[in-house]
C-alpha cells in the first residue's frame, strides 16, 4: 500500500506556527527597549534576530520534511518558492517587528528560488519598513542577490536610486554592497547614484554612501580615495567619517583638508 502522503501546511499555518513560538521567547523589557530605540510604531515581542532566525529554521524543519516537499530538504531552501512567498506575505502583514523579520529571514533563506517579478514583493516590504532594521535585511542579502543573480534587475535598481522614498533610494546604493565588498561589483553604478545623492541632508543617506564606502576600502582604497577626494567639498560630515575610517592616515588628512578648504553650506546633518 502506497503511504498517505503528508498534507502541505498551508502559509497561514506556517506563519501562525513562527507567531506562537516568537510570542512565547518573547522579552518583554526587551520589546520596550526596541521599540524605543527604533522609534518605531510596530508591536514588538522582543525577540533578537539569532532567536527569530531559530524560530524559524526550527518550524520549517517541523512542517516542512522531505515527504512534504520533495527536492528541498537538506538544501536550506524547505519550501518552494510559492510557498515561501506566501509565507513570507503572511508573516508581514500584521504590524509585528519580529514577523517582519521572520518574513525577510524566509526571503533571505529562499533566496535562490526569487525570479525577477518577486524584486516587487521586496520593493514592497521596503516601502512598508519605515526602519533601516527592516530596510537593510531586505536590501542587502535579499534585494542584492537577486540583482546580482539575475543581471536584467539593474534598471529596477537604476529606478530606486531617483525614487521620491528616501529608504527607497537607501536601498538601491545597499543592494551594492555585498558584492563591492568582497572586491567586486559594479562600483561605476554605486558612484553613479551616490554622486546624485551627495547633497542630499537625509542622515540614512549620507550613512549609507558612507558605509559602502567604508566597507569597499577594506579591500580597494584608493577607488574610495579616488572618487571621494574630488567630492570631499560636497560630501557630508556623515560620509566622510563613515568612508575614511579604513584610509591610511595620509589619505584621510588629504580629504579634510579638501573637505575643510570649501566654503560652509550651512548643512543641517542630522545624526552628526
Amino acid at each position: 500500500m502506497t503511504p498517505k502522503r503528508a498534507r502541505r501546511p498551508t502559509a497561514a499555518e506556517l506563519a501562525a506556527a513562527v507567531d506562537t513560538r516568537l510570542r512565547r521567547a518573547g522579552i518583554p523589557a526587551r520589546a520596550e527597549g526596541e521599540k524605543r530605540y527604533l522609534k518605531s510604531d510596530l508591536t514588538f515581542y522582543g525577540v533578537g534576530r539569532p532567536g527569530i532566525r531559530e524560530i524559524v529554521g526550527a518550524v520549517l524543519e517541523e512542517h516542512a520534511d522531505s515527504a512534504t516537499y520533495p527536492g528541498f530538504a537538506g538544501q536550506g531552501c524547505p519550501l518552494d518558492r510559492r510557498q515561501a512567498l506566501a509565507t513570507a506575505r503572511a508573516l508581514w502583514a500584521p504590524a509585528v517587528h519580529e514577523r517582519r523579520c521572520a518574513a525577510i529571514h524566509l526571503l533571505d533563506r529562499h533566496a535562490a528560488l526569487l525570479q525577477p517579478a518577486d524584486l516587487a514583493l521586496v520593493e514592497r516590504f521596503i516601502r512598508q519598513s519605515r526602519t533601516w532594521a527592516l530596510v537593510d535585511w531586505l536590501a542587502i542579502p535579499v534585494a542584492g542577490a537577486l540583482v546580482e543573480r539575475l543581471p536584467e534587475l539593474e534598471s529596477e535598481l537604476d529606478r530606486w536610486a531617483v525614487d521620491s522614498d528616501f529608504w527607497v533610494r537607501r536601498s538601491a546604493l545597499l543592494a551594492l554592497l555585498s558584492a563591492l565588498r568582497r572586491g567586486e561589483g559594479d562600483f561605476a553604478r554605486f558612484g553613479r547614484y551616490a554622486d546624485a545623492m551627495l547633497d542630499e541632508r537625509e542622515f540614512f543617506i549620507a550613512k549609507a554612501i558612507g558605509w559602502v564606502l567604508r566597507e569597499l576600502a577594506k579591500k580597494r582604497p584608493a577607488l574610495v580615495v579616488d572618487w571621494l577626494l574630488p567630492r570631499a567639498d560636497r560630501a557630508s560630515a556623515v560620509t566622510r567619517r563613515e568612508a575614511v575610517k579604513y584610509l591610511p592616515g595620509r589619505d584621510r588628512a588629504r580629504i579634510a583638508r579638501a573637505a575643510a578648504a570649501a566654503p560652509s553650506r550651512g548643512r543641517s546633518e542630522s545624526g552628526a
